[in-house]
């Protein structure tokens, strides 16, 4: 019982700064709650309302895009998606931070000297900084590449060697599945540029080397009978965006006049759209005796100093 005088002296005399400092914290502690629940709240106002005018935006840039996006239900999903990513982010990095400046305030309350720390925080910050600034610049790349919806799952890329569909996106890591079935794994900070080949709508080409002797008016006559009648194919016009037209004559050389088609697709059908459409060209074009330009090989040295 002696001993536990001076205890109950300091108590005492100490009480008043007790009470305050835990006042203090208890103050501190919920004004960093409040804060993350409203910077959480603010950031996922923000992210949709930036993703929602992209849409705008995107669906006034062109009549053809506008109707690939009123047609495309799986875009306001990645649009969701993207958004919740996105956000998850940035809340986790602005808890971090709160929490951070929130234990700060509270070893200040106690009174411990903040400036060793800081400086040692410092120090980690930079070394860490340092070592991992391929890791940090994965991350940040990742984040333009999902808030500008370069692309996503789904989508067909040229990545530089890594040319496929996309099978997984991250803030790291893109993973590409080339047309040999090979996985690429490419770091999304080492992505310089990239070309979506399936992203809004797309054109299916298609170049006719006609014979250089062919009435070109006859030739475009038979090729927009056939389109048109490509086009009215209900199994056909379910992909096209708008019916194929002739593009005009694109190329003279070579014993050849080629004539360029256009086909503007829905997303990733203009090969398998190409494909129908060549076909039936070809049939077409057999049918009424259009003749396919055959290529002029030039001499060959030996043959012209035998000739000679």
């Amino acid at each position: 019982m002696a001993q536990a005088g001076p205890i109950v002296d300091w108590f005492s005399q100490h009480v008043g700064a007790i009470v305050a400092s835990a006042i203090n914290i208890l103050i501190i502690i919920a004004i960093a709650l409040v804060a993350r629940a409203v910077i959480g709240r603010l950031i996922t106002h923000l992210i949709n309302r930036m993703v929602k005018t992209e849409g705008k935006i995107s669906a006034a840039a062109s009549k053809t895009r506008a109707k690939v996006l009123k047609s495309d239900t799986s875009r306001a999903e990645r649009q969701q998606q993207r958004a919740e990513t996105i956000g998850t982010v940035l809340k986790s990095i602005a808890s971090i931070v709160i929490l951070g400046i929130a234990v700060l305030t509270i070893l200040a309350e106690f009174g411990i000297n903040l400036g060793p720390i800081l400086a040692t925080a410092g120090v980690l910050g930079l070394a860490i900084g340092f070592g991992a600034q391929s890791v940090v610049q994965d991350f940040v790349s990742g984040m333009f590449m999902m808030v500008e919806d370069q692309y996503g799952v789904g989508d067909v890329v040229d990545a530089g060697e890594a040319v496929g569909t996309v099978e997984a996106v991250t803030l790291r890591v893109t993973k590409i599945r080339d047309l040999n079935g090979n996985l690429w794994h490419v770091r999304n900070g080492e992505i310089m540029r990239v070309c979506n080949m399936n992203q809004d709508w797309s054109n299916a080409v298609i170049e006719l080397p006609l014979d250089y002797s062919e009435d070109i008016v006859r030739a475009q006559d038979v090729i927009q009978r056939c389109i048109d009648e490509f086009a009215d194919n209900p199994d056909v016009s379910s992909r096209l965006l708008e019916r194929p037209s002739i593009n005009g004559v694109v190329g003279i050389g070579n014993g050849a006049v080629t004539i360029r088609v256009l086909a503007t697709t829905k997303p990733g059908e203009q090969w398998g759209l190409g494909r129908e459409l060549r076909a039936h060209l070809k049939q077409s074009m057999d049918r009424e005796n259009v003749k396919v330009a055959q290529p002029i090989l030039p001499m060959s040295d030996a043959g012209a100093t035998k000739s000679g």
